[in-house]
């Protein structure tokens, strides 16, 4: 039997059907990433959706016993071995996060989607879609989108040769499993006998903070900025109390970058700069105008995170 090809749709179409697939579809699978550098982890997860609420749950398959839970924004994640339950906000678990943000039309000056035919992924028939960025500082993608549903079952992280830096697929998925909310909601709330965590955040901007950048870097926008808490049992010195940490994290709607900004003398240095590169995720570390310390993390090309520290000004 010949195969249907894909449709003809443009960059947002693409990215608005896999979106209301995420947001509409219950099912169960088995989630596998594995990095060209060798790393793999996988996860089981139970994703359900009620209107416009979601619920998810992903166990760690590999590494130390973690489950974590999702109603919409708010996360916890449970780690038996410390008995800690961590509880934040935040608007995905990471599986394809930012493939999820729906349809925006300024992506389209970034990126350029085209159907590349019909494959199998865990016994579904998908189609695939290349997205390629229209310059050098993002990655593309390749993602093979469930024929009937949308749902994104497989997805590459491409760097500019076409080289896969990192893949992330199903190995095994139920589309029509019975997630129960409900369960899921029992679970979430079950945090007898762990030590519940909250994070010390508080909503601030980036201006307000004494921070900015002095042009923009290509189709990125601030989506969200907070002050950390202080370190564990800080140390007064003769100017006062330590900083916090900011987290000021930008978007150009697919991938993301986040810049935490320290005092240098925060901790000891081994170097004024470090680079890390693992799957499509590059980090890098910088001592900036003397007495500051930035780690900027991204799925970006390494020259996309110079350029945000290029830009980094202090206004006070």
């Amino acid at each position: 039997m010949v195969k249907p090809a894909p449709p003809e749709l443009d960059l947002n179409q693409w990215l608005l059907r896999m979106h209301n697939a995420s947001s509409r579809k219950a099912y169960v699978g088995t989630f596998v990433v594995m990095s060209a550098a060798g790393g793999m982890y996988s996860s089981r997860i139970w994703h359900v959706c009620d209107g416009d609420v979601q619920m998810e749950r992903i166990d760690a398959l590999t590494g130390p016993p973690r489950s974590t839970l999702r109603r919409n924004d708010q996360v916890i994640t449970f780690l038996p071995e410390l008995r800690v339950a961590r509880a934040e906000k935040r608007e995905s678990l990471g599986v394809f996060p930012n493939l999820r943000r729906g349809a925006d039309p300024a992506l389209a000056n970034l990126y350029q989607a085209s159907a590349q035919g019909v494959d199998r992924v865990a016994g579904f028939d998908a189609d695939v879609v290349l997205i390629q960025p229209k310059d050098v500082q993002r990655f593309g993608y390749r993602i093979w989108s469930e024929k009937k549903s949308g749902l994104v079952v497989k997805i590459q992280t491409l760097d500019s040769d076409g080289r896969v830096l990192e893949q992330a697929a199903f190995s095994e998925l139920d589309l029509d499993a019975n997630v129960k909310m409900e369960k899921l909601a029992q679970m979430m709330a079950a945090t007898s006998g762990y030590r519940v965590e909250h994070p010390d955040l508080t909503k601030t901007t980036a201006q307000q903070e004494g921070w900015a950048l002095k042009g923009p870097v290509a189709g990125f926008q601030t989506v969200s900025c907070y002050r950390r808490g202080m370190p564990a049992a800080p140390t007064i010195g003769p100017k006062g109390p330590p900083e916090p940490t900011l987290q000021w994290t930008f978007s150009d709607g697919l991938a993301t970058v986040s810049l935490f900004i320290e005092p240098y003398d925060r901790q000891p240095r081994a170097a004024d700069e470090v680079q890390l590169s693992m799957g499509a995720t590059q980090t890098l570390g910088k001592r900036v105008l003397g007495d500051w310390w930035v780690t900027l993390v991204g799925e970006v090309p390494a020259q996309t995170l110079k350029l945000f520290v290029q830009n980094l000004e202090r206004l006070k």
